[in-house]
């Protein structure tokens, strides 16, 4: 019922509309204002994550750094990936966070569309070539 109420095609679904608000109810709290920057966070991750902390993601340009930035390019999709695009079948560490059982599927929908699904891959930073970053949406 609810991948019904998602928007049909990637074009459609941009960050400030549908990304931000499934963000807001499901990542601000370790990923939000009070998370380390990227920089800060890498210094110290387990101090962070013993905290409960990543790294911040609270606006549009932080988001996108883990979908095409060039250091943590493709870490978005890894970590929300429910583990159909894996080779040992196993979801991304963030995929339980997206919310329980349908709301989680669809959330995971949202994401897919949000970027692409031609560009949801799981690869690693260095893995992704210029065809694979050309693919993906992400709009603002």
């Amino acid at each position: 019922m609810l991948a019904a109420a998602l928007p049909a095609l990637a074009q459609d679904v941009t960050y400030r509309q549908h990304i931000r608000p499934v963000w807001e109810d499901q990542c601000e709290r370790c990923h939000g204002s009070s998370a380390p920057n990227y920089e800060t966070f890498m210094g110290e991750p387990k101090k962070y994550e013993a905290d409960d902390k990543g790294p911040r993601m609270d606006s549009y340009e932080s988001l996108v750094f883990f979908v095409s930035g060039p250091r943590e390019a493709g870490a978005l999709m890894r970590r929300l990936d429910d583990g159909a695009n894996t080779k040992d079948g196993q979801p991304g560490n963030m995929y339980r966070h997206l919310g329980r059982s349908d709301k989680r599927k669809a959330n995971l929908q949202l994401f897919k569309q949000w970027i692409g699904e031609d560009a949801w891959v799981v690869k690693q930073t260095g893995e992704l070539n210029q065809e694979d970053l050309q693919k993906i949406k992400a709009a603002n």
